[in-house]
C-alpha cells in the first residue's frame, strides 16, 4: 500500500476538484494477450454523476466514447553497435553511477552494491543479461507515451559501452574515478538536508506474523511555515520497512482519517525522492506535526526501525504551492479467478493547474494501468501507460516539463486486475479482493502531483524557509522595525 490519501489545499473550495470513482464493471469486452497483447474497453454510452469533497452533485458527466486501450509496445529487435577501446575508469564507471548507484550502494534496496570497479566486474555476466533483456534500470512506461525527466532507460550510446565493455575483458583504464556516492548508505539522494526528522523512538518489529500499519507523530517545533524544496523519507531499516508515507497534521485542523491528511513524501522500493523545480515547493505550516504511516513486513528476525525524513527548503521565492490527489477507486471488488478485472476511476480540475508527476499504485494483483487527460475542447490523450506493472517497482514518472490541465480537464484512470492462478504474485486466487491496506488486499490509486496556476498567498521571500536560529532571527527582525526598515 502506498496511499497519500484526499485532495490537499486550505479548504475543499480552496483545491476546487471534484473526484470521483467507479468500478468498470460491465464496460464490454476485456482481452489482455499475455504480456504482449492489448486491453480494450468498450465505454460506449457509459455517464456518471460526479460528487464533490463536500458532498453536493454537480452535473451529469459524459465519458469519451471510444475504446480505451491499453496496449504493450511491439517488441523490436534491440542493435548493438559495438563500440572502439571501453575502460571502466574513462568511460562505464560514471555510467553505473548515474544509472545503477542510486539503488546500487549500501543501505539502499538493491542486494549489491556496484560502486568500485571489483564489484562491476563481478556482476557483469548478470550486467549484460539484465541489460539485453531490458529489465535494468526499471522503468515500465511505455516509450510511445510522455516524456519523463526521470526517465531511468539507458540511452542508445551507453547501452553499447557497457556491452563493448564486457566483450572486450572489462579493462580497468587508467583515468582515476572517484564515485559521487557515498559508500556507507548514510548520504541522502537530495543533498545534506537542512533538517532530519526522526521517529522518537525505535519500534520494534517482530520475527513474525502481520503487523498492523503503526502511526508515528513526529514534532517539527516549526515556528513559521516551511516551504520545501526537496524531501526525502528514509527507512531506518529497510529490510523490514515495506514501504511508509509522510502526511502533515496542520494545527487546527480536524480529520476523519490519516488519509485525509496533506501528504509531504513517501518512501517505498524504486520511489525517488520529491525534488521540486525553483518557484515550487510545498508547505508545511507553522505549529504542524508529520505523521509517520508505516507498513512493516517481518523478516524472520526482530528488528528495530527508526525512519526519518530529510527535507530542504527553498531558497527562492515560492510561486506554486506543490499538491498531490488520489484519484482513487475504493469500491473494490474482484472476483475470484478473474484474469482481466477493469477498475476506474476519474478526477476533474475546477481550476487551471499544471500536473507535476504521476505514480499508479495497486498491490500483488496489479496488472496495468493508464492515465488519459480529456480536455474541455474533446481532446484526449494518454499521458501514461504501464502495459506491465510491477508492485516491486513504486515508480514516480515526473514530467520533463510541468503540463497546463484547463479548468474542466478530467485525469480518467483505468486499471487492470489479474485474480488468476496464471498470476504468479497472487497470494489466493480463490478469494474475491476488497480494498485494505495489507498487500494481500488490493487498491486502485493514481497519483498525481501538481500545482494551481493561480499563485495566491504564495509568494514568500526565501530567507522565510532558510533554517535559522530561531532567537536570532527574532532580535534581527526586531532590529529592522527600529531603524524603520
Amino acid at each position: 500500500m502506498f496511499y497519500p490519501g484526499e485532495s490537499q489545499g486550505e479548504t475543499p473550495t480552496e483545491l476546487g476538484a471534484v473526484s470521483r470513482g467507479f468500478l468498470a464493471a460491465g464496460f464490454g469486452l476485456f482481452f489482455l494477450l499475455g504480456l504482449y497483447g492489448s486491453l480494450a474497453v468498450n465505454r460506449s454510452g457509459l455517464s456518471a454523476v460526479a460528487s464533490t469533497s463536500t458532498g453536493t452533485r454537480s452535473e451529469g458527466l459524459r465519458i469519451q466514447e471510444e475504446p480505451f486501450v491499453i496496449s504493450v509496445p511491439p517488441t523490436e529487435p534491440i542493435r548493438t553497435t559495438r563500440l572502439g577501446p571501453v575502460t571502466y575508469s574513462h568511460d562505464v564507471a560514471k555510467i553505473v553511477a548515474d544509472r545503477c548507484q542510486s539503488c546500487h550502494r549500501p543501505g539502499q534496496v538493491a542486494p549489491f552494491s556496484l560502486q568500485t570497479y571489483d564489484q562491476v566486474r563481478a556482476h557483469a555476466a548478470m550486467i549484460r543479461e539484465v541489460i539485453e533483456g531490458g529489465k535494468m534500470p526499471p522503468w515500465h512506461a511505455d516509450p510511445r507515451y510522455g516524456h519523463f525527466r526521470n526517465d531511468r532507460r539507458l540511452t542508445p550510446r551507453e547501452r553499447d559501452t557497457l556491452l563493448s565493455w564486457v566483450d572486450c575483458g572489462m579493462p580497468h583504464g587508467d583515468t582515476p574515478y572517484v564515485s559521487r556516492v557515498s559508500g556507507n548508505g548514510e548520504s541522502w539522494s537530495i543533498g545534506k538536508p537542512d533538517v532530519i526528522l526522526k521517529m522518537e523512538e525505535a519500534y520494534a518489529v517482530p520475527a513474525q506474523g502481520v503487523v498492523p500499519y503503526q502511526y508515528f507523530r513526529v514534532h517539527t517545533n516549526f515556528h513559521e511555515d516551511k516551504w520545501v524544496q526537496a524531501v526525502e523519507a528514509r527507512p531506518g531499516d529497510r529490510s523490514v520497512v515495506h514501504h511508509f508515507i509522510v502526511r502533515i497534521d496542520e494545527p487546527g485542523r480536524t480529520y476523519k482519517h490519516h488519509g485525509q491528511q496533506p501528504y509531504l513524501v513517501g518512501y517505498a522500493p524504486g520511489d525517488v525522492p520529491s525534488v521540486y523545480e525553483t518557484g515550487t515547493a510545498r508547505k508545511i505550516p507553522a505549529g504542524a506535526d508529520l505523521i509517520f504511516a508505516v507498513h512493516y513486513s517481518p523478516t524472520g528476525r526482530p528488528a528495530l526501525d527508526r525512519s526519518s525524513v530529510g527535507m530542504i527548503f527553498a531558497r527562492e521565492p515560492v510561486r506554486h504551492q506543490a499538491l498531490t490527489q488520489g484519484v482513487s477507486q475504493e469500491n473494490l471488488h474482484i472476483p475470484p479467478g478473474a484474469a482481466n478485472h477493469p477498475v476506474r476511476a476519474d478526477f476533474r480540475f475546477r481550476r487551471d493547474s499544471h500536473l507535476l508527476s504521476l505514480q499508479p499504485h495497486m498491490h500483488l494483483r496489479g496488472k496495468s494501468f493508464q492515465y488519459r487527460a480529456v480536455y474541455p475542447d474533446g481532446r484526449s490523450e494518454v499521458l501514461l501507460s504501464i502495459p506491465a506493472y510491477e508492485f516491486g517497482w513504486q515508480s514516480v514518472y515526473r514530467l520533463a516539463e510541468p503540463k497546463p490541465m484547463p479548468r474542466g480537464t478530467h485525469i480518467e484512470c483505468l486499471a487492470l486486475f489479474d485474480n488468476s492462478s496464471n498470476n504468479p504474485n497472487n497470494p489466493d486466487p480463490s478469494q474475491a479482493v476488497t480494498w485494505g491496506e495489507q498487500s494481500t488486499d488490493e487498491m486502485m490509486v493514481g497519483f498525481i502531483d501538481y500545482y494551481l496556476d493561480q499563485p495566491a498567498r504564495l509568494t514568500v521571500a526565501a530567507r522565510r524557509s532558510r533554517p535559522s536560529n530561531r532567537p536570532t532571527y527574532r532580535r534581527f527582525r526586531r532590529r529592522r522595525r527600529l531603524m524603520g526598515k
